[in-house]
């Protein structure tokens, strides 16, 4: 005997068989069947009960069952009724677990926000083009065919892989068609598809930078990839260690992650002529492509050889990371693969932001707004450096010539990076050092500290007192 029934919008179910089951008369079984849904949350404070004939009618019992039961809960404390109100679950504490059920388990506690984010790889949410992007969501959904709210292919919209081809060739230089572009959910569900789909394909190892993402690394190897570190210097990655050691690697070619090293021309052919002759990929990493502040913009590595180099672009840093839009432009021989993977993880991306996206695109839109960002991100950064080299000249600025982020430079003898965290924490900034980004750990690493600074999430009234509180930090560093 159960029943579901709704009131203001919301569903419950009681059931009553096991209790009858038991021996339990239908009143008492009532009973417990609604302290129990007070007890466990099902039935919040505060939420009106159906009428008892309403719900005498749906568990088939009668109505005086019913008011009864309400009236005995209502003495203890657990329902209250009003006349003209009806019945609803008392505001009341919540009484402890009812004896021999577990509790439920605990959370772990939160962890304390920070007053300041300076976090890199973190985008400022408050630029996003809200007004912007409900137009071009109007128009996409008004204009959509109704086969585009369907399941279709992996691959995703057809309107955003056209869109990204003409987007991704004039801005970037990718040299890409619309068959061989996958919109994923992020850069990191696109990496661990790649891992996946190269470890199909025998792979075992997978090379990556010396300093870069932890997350990225730890994908690759959830994906059943061992990681292999490549050295950096000033002209990014030292390609040429590659040899044998991997069986792919993965770079950030135009702005080395954290670093800021642009991998030099020399290198990118190096790269390229390593993955043909050993019949290799590389998978690069461009993350930040669209801001360039104090050099040319670099175009895209794949453009060397698209059958060799697997580029991956992300709206994350342009608009958001919570849209969840990321693509990637594949080889011939890597489409069916990553796209039957792909299927397999969530049958296709959602579309109603594709749709939205391809607008923007379209539209001149999405190109504008990245102009805006671009001149508000170097606006911040210039503040950034000004303010260190007033309040801190001791400090090294690097990385700077492009994206989010900074690297700063302390000089031999300064405080101990694990203490200089520990002192931004209690002064409310929320920040990295360099040594998170190694790739495998050094214990003979004897290297002055440096911290990787995020200038881009702060929301514009806090910017300033955020800079403040790091110049003060490093002054007494």
């Amino acid at each position: 005997m159960s029943t579901s029934w709704t009131s203001f919008g919301g569903d419950l179910h009681l059931d009553l068989t096991e209790r009858r089951a038991a021996g339990a008369g239908l009143r008492a079984a009532l009973e417990d069947a609604l302290r129990e849904a007070v007890q466990d949350g099902r039935l919040a404070p505060g939420t009106r009960l159906p009428s008892s004939r309403a719900l005498g009618e749906d568990l088939g019992i009668a109505r005086n069952t019913v008011v009864e039961a309400y009236g005995q809960l209502t003495a203890e404390g657990w329902l209250s009724s009003r006349q003209g109100s009806g019945t609803t679950v008392a505001r009341r504490a919540v009484p402890e677990p009812v004896q021999g059920r577990r509790p439920a388990a605990r959370t772990a506690p939160r962890r304390q926000t920070a007053r300041y984010d300076l976090m890199s790889g973190r985008p400022d949410v408050s630029l996003f083009p809200r007004t912007a992007w409900l137009t071009a969501a109007r128009r996409a959904l008004a204009t959509a065919p109704h086969e585009a709210l369907d399941y279709g292919s992996p691959l995703v919209r057809i309107e955003l892989r056209q869109a990204l081809t003409h987007y991704l060739a004039r801005v970037r230089g990718v040299r890409t068609d619309p068959d061989h572009l996958l919109v994923c959910t992020g850069v990191t569900q696109g990496l661990g598809l790649l891992c996946a789909a190269l470890r199909e394909r025998g792979a075992r190892t997978l090379g990556v930078e010396e300093y870069g993402l932890p997350p990225q690394h730890a994908v690759a190897r959830a994906a059943g990839l061992a990681t292999a570190p490549v050295p950096l210097d000033a002209d990014g990655a030292v390609v040429d260690r590659l040899g044998n050691r991997a069986d792919a690697v993965l770079l950030t070619p135009a702005h080395q992650f954290p670093t800021g090293a642009a991998l030099s021309a020399g290198r990118r052919a190096e790269a390229v002529r390593w993955a043909r002759e050993h019949d290799r990929y590389v998978i690069e990493d461009d993350y930040d492509g669209e801001f360039r502040y104090d050099r040319q913009p670099l175009g895209a590595m794949q453009a060397l050889d698209p059958e060799r180099v697997v580029y991956a672009g992300t709206a994350a840093k342009s608009l958001a990371p919570g849209l969840r839009l990321a693509w990637l432009a594949l080889p011939d021989a890597l489409v069916e693969p990553v796209a039957r993977l792909k299927a397999l993880a969530d049958t296709m991306s959602p579309v109603l932001d594709q749709l939205t996206l391809a607008e923007l695109i379209t539209s001149g839109t999405y190109d504008r707004h990245v102009r805006r960002c671009r001149l508000h991100y170097r606006r911040r950064r210039d503040h950034l450096v000004a303010a260190l080299a007033e309040r801190a000249p001791h400090i090294r600025v690097t990385g700077i010539a492009a994206g989010l982020h900074a690297v700063l430079q302390l000089p031999p003898g300064s405080t101990p990076e694990t203490e200089l965290l520990a002192r931004a924490q209690r002064a409310g900034l929320s920040l990295n050092g360099l040594t998170w980004h190694r790739a495998a750990p050094s214990p003979a690493d004897t290297a002055p500290p440096a911290l990787v600074i995020g200038y881009a999430a702060p929301p514009d009234h806090a910017f300033p007192a955020a800079v403040q509180a790091l110049c003060e930090l490093l002054r007494r560093a």
